[in-house]
């Protein structure tokens, strides 16, 4: 495996070249993008597909995002566009939103998990976007983690998962938003959000009008049919037990019954977590949820680094991003979510 040191606002294009001749012969590059960082392949490909899912550990039919440069690619990877679909990219690609079109034949069903849908963004990321100018076709791109895992915000992330599994990581420092893009279907009517992330329900329905969200979205459960990535498995999960607290009133009170009999580390805002003792993990700051999204799985790794037996998170609105902060909190938690403080009495007594 090759790491290469890349500047993420000025990339060095002999280094980005030399990425995109590993993409061209089939192998696998991981790369930053404005989410987080990305497990590429030529997404015309079958095999260079079928290396990513292996590389991850990836489900078969967890179909792969496509990553494209610019709205002529679009044509390349999805048919029968409509006029307002090609109007809505124009606004807001680049940018962390992914569409579910109708796949191009091109597009091999192994890039696709099956399916006669592909799911495809421009990602707003210089690397990213020279990455893919430079191979000269689409990327197809999960997140660079084993499947399960916490997703990667830095190149070390991808390092400690996939080491030996992909040709180069290129290190571009770390992402911005730190979880995955929202994904929206675009060939129903009116439009059904499949994942939240950084581009809001709120920023949605301002520009498309009503949108459907699924009770799959807002409880952090498991579609039947993944059309997407995070819709069908396991997600964002740390090793060690981590559960959710329903109601921030009673956060601080559950950390301290569960102490009583449990090595626990408290993951909450940088406000709750100056009245809380160590070990804790500042997930950022109420005031700014961005801040809590861009640390969330970087958290999760750390909580896993820790000497505890588990961690505790606090809750956060579901409204902006803070919806994409709790649908992976949920999955991440498996749904152990604590209700009151005598339930976690009854926990710290098991």
């Amino acid at each position: 495996m090759i790491v290469l040191k890349v500047d993420p606002l000025n990339p060095e294009i002999d280094l980005i070249r030399k990425a995109a001749e590993v993409i061209k012969s089939g192998g696998l590059v991981a790369f930053p993008t404005e989410t987080v960082y990305g497990l590429g392949g030529n997404a015309f490909d079958p095999k260079a597909a079928e290396k990513v899912f292996k590389a991850k550990r990836r489900p078969m039919d967890n179909p792969l995002i496509v990553h494209i440069a610019d709205l002529n690619q679009l044509e390349e990877v999805s048919v029968e566009v409509p006029p307002e679909v090609l109007d809505f990219a124009q606004r807001v690609w680049p940018g962390p939103l992914t569409f579910i079109l109708k796949r191009n034949p091109k597009v091999p069903l192994e890039t696709t998990g099956g399916l006669d849908t592909v799911a495809v963004r421009m990602p707003a990321h210089p690397i990213a976007l020279q990455l893919i100018r430079e191979s000269g076709v689409p990327i197809a791109a999960p997140s660079a983690n084993l499947a399960t895992k916490p997703s990667p915000t830095l190149a070390e992330h991808v390092i400690q998962d996939l080491d030996g599994s992909v040709d180069v990581v290129i290190d571009g420092g770390e992402t911005f938003f730190g979880v995955e893009s929202t994904i929206i279907n675009l060939t129903v009517a009116p439009p059904v959000l499949l994942r939240p992330g950084p581009f809001t329900v709120e920023e949605l329905n301002s520009l498309l009008g009503e949108i459907v969200v699924p009770r799959e979205v807002t409880e952090g459960g498991q579609f039947s049919v993944a059309l997407a990535p995070g819709m069908k498995y396991k997600h964002y999960a740390p090793s060690k037990p981590l559960y959710l607290v329903e109601k921030k009133s009673i956060f601080k009170e559950v950390v301290k019954t569960l102490r009583q009999r449990k090595r626990v580390a408290a993951l909450c805002s940088q406000e709750t977590c100056e009245d809380v003792e160590e070990p804790k993990i500042i997930l950022g700051t109420s005031e700014n949820l961005y801040t809590v999204a861009k640390n969330l799985f970087k958290s999760f790794r750390e909580l896993d680094s820790m000497d505890v037996e588990m961690g505790v998170m606090e809750p956060f609105p579901e409204k902006g991003i803070g919806l994409a902060i709790m649908n992976r909190a949920k999955k991440a938690s498996a749904h152990m979510i604590i209700h009151s403080v005598e339930e976690a009495r009854q926990i710290a007594g098991n």
